[in-house]
């Protein structure tokens, strides 16, 4: 593995923007997405959500790769403590936008990691969005882009999307998927250093 890699990293995730993320950090990886069901338990909160399917993702991964880290990752955009999914099709995208519009919502990103020895660490991160008021005619022609259709709460915040955003509270990378400080955190607590563009074994915290 290059960058100095004392073992093989694997991003249990087919998002292209946690694997841009990756790259950004210099973190050579290989992806393979976990297929694992993502539908809310009964009762469950949002923050046990992301953290379960976080893990969940990261062994399932793990079982294939039993000699690599492996690295999982959930994002849920939550209004009023409700679970914004992706959309369905092209008037559920609207329709979401239209309640987001003028408000402040929250994303929440969990992310674990497991190791070959079977050590999972998890965490999450939480950021407040806050959208600008927009008209049904603007979340159309968003909507038409076709931006929307992969992304939880209908809307990209590091493409088109930004132009609806007003502000955030917290971590940006927390909304695109793939929290950088949380991240490095939680390779800290698992023994691992974050060295620019490689990691570095440091024995268990």
């Amino acid at each position: 593995m290059g960058g100095g890699m004392p073992l093989p990293l694997v991003l249990a995730s087919a998002s292209p923007r946690r694997s841009e993320l990756m790259r950004m950090l210099g973190l050579d990886h290989e992806i393979v997405p976990a297929d694992v069901d993502e539908s809310p338990l009964p009762g469950e909160a949002v923050l046990p959500h992301v953290e379960r399917l976080a893990r969940a993702k990261a062994l399932h991964v793990a079982a294939k790769r039993p000699n690599a880290l492996v690295l999982g990752a959930d994002t849920v955009v939550a209004l009023d403590g409700e679970v914004l999914g992706k959309p369905t099709n092209r008037e559920d995208a609207v329709a979401t936008l239209m309640r987001l519009s003028g408000r402040q919502h929250e994303v929440h990103t969990g992310i674990a990691l497991a190791e070959p020895n079977g050590f999972t660490a998890v965490t999450t991160s939480s950021t407040r969005v806050r959208f600008r008021s927009f008209d049904h005619a603007v979340a159309r022609r968003y909507v038409a882009t076709g931006e929307p259709f992969d992304k939880a709460g209908s809307y990209g915040i590091q493409d088109l999307g930004a132009a609806l955003v007003d502000g955030i509270e917290g971590d940006y990378y927390t909304v695109v998927g793939l929290p950088v400080a949380a991240l490095v955190r939680l390779l800290e607590r698992a023994g691992w250093r974050y060295d620019f563009g490689s990691l570095a074994p440091t024995g268990r915290i």
